[in-house]
């Protein structure tokens, strides 16, 4: 039988639902915001023309010869995407990872065309050798072990070709001590004093970097990388990591992964109150993708869910494969 007694009368001067009773008035009210502005595109950059081959594990994802990059870039900017972020793809690999630095390598020459296509799209590069070396790691091997400094030899020169073809920013990845000092002082030798630096200060040796070593053919050959990402659980190392980059004259400091790291965003943001970008990596992605493909998530939600998420926590921007579906979303 239904209850004959009267509800309970409540005597209640905040009511805080009254903030949520329409999407109009819980708009007003939203305290964290995400727009297409604060977005970087990640593009997968091979050799050849008419090129656009999906990443089996990267739905929605390509690699794009140049042309085909030139015409993601534009639709991308076209949507209120600030910038995109290159990576490449190289036909030919070697021990020394040395067409990361060719100046008609894949990267360089999406960087000239870009930037003379579409103007006003801010152009970013990886800057890494794991993508150009034939074993996959990260830099120059001497009896098995990454050597720091010669690989930083070999990083300086990758980022003064990235700004020599006319990148706005270049983004040194390896995680190589010193690697931001060297590459700042290398720039400003040559006039390049306006190219930023965009460190990936504190990134982490993650689980979810599987599809992106799929879609750049990068995974080690054998070994690790442990040696020089970090270790999942340390955050204070993190700090220590990302004040470094900052002395040695980054622009820019960047956490990776964004999701698993949250709390290690929210810190660097609020110790450094430095320009923080994080990136939503592959694993992220992929994990939403799969789950939306069988019915589990409702896709456009989660998809901004978790980036509201990662700017709530602190991100100035974002890196994500979801840029463009995103932009659209927040049209």
């Amino acid at each position: 039988m239904p209850s004959t007694q009267s509800p309970t009368s409540l005597n209640l001067t905040r009511r805080l639902r009254r903030l949520r009773t329409s999407e109009t008035m819980r708009a007003l009210v939203r305290e964290t915001r995400v727009s297409p502005d604060m977005l970087v595109l990640p593009l997968f950059v091979c050799e050849g023309e008419g090129v656009r081959h999906e990443v089996s594990s990267m739905p929605g994802v390509f690699n794009l010869s140049v042309d085909e990059a030139v015409k993601e870039a534009a639709a991308a900017r076209a949507e209120g995407i600030s910038g995109v972020l290159l990576f490449g793809l190289p036909d030919r690999k070697d021990e020394l990872g040395s067409t990361a630095y060719d100046l008609e390598a894949p990267v360089q020459t999406a960087t000239r065309a870009i930037s003379r296509e579409v103007p006003n799209l801010l152009v970013m590069t990886d800057v890494c050798l794991c993508e150009y070396t034939d074993h996959g790691h990260c830099g120059l091997l001497i009896d098995g072990e990454i050597d720091n400094d010669a690989t930083v030899d070999q990083l300086v020169r990758t980022a003064v070709s990235h700004a020599e073809a006319g990148a706005h920013v270049v983004a040194p990845s390896d995680m190589m001590d010193g690697r931001v000092g060297a590459i700042r002082a290398a720039l400003d030798e040559r006039g390049f004093e306006k190219v930023a630096i965009m460190s990936y200060a504190a990134k982490y040796c993650s689980a979810f970097y599987g599809p992106f070593r799929d879609a750049a053919d990068s995974a080690p050959k054998f070994g690790d990388r442990r040696s020089h990402q970090m270790d999942p659980a340390n955050v204070l190392e993190a700090l220590r990591e990302v004040e470094q980059d900052i002395a040695e004259g980054a622009d820019i400091v960047m956490v990776k992964p964004a999701m698993p790291y949250l709390d290690v965003l929210a810190r660097v943001k609020e110790r450094f109150g430095y320009p923080t970008a994080a990136y939503q990596v592959s694993g992220e992605y992929s994990m939403l993708k799969a789950a939306a493909r069988n019915g589990w998530i409702d896709e456009p939600r989660a998809m901004l869910e978790s980036l509201t998420a990662i700017r709530r926590a602190g991100a100035d921007i974002i890196i994500t494969y979801y840029a463009r579906e995103a932009a659209r979303v927040l049209a």
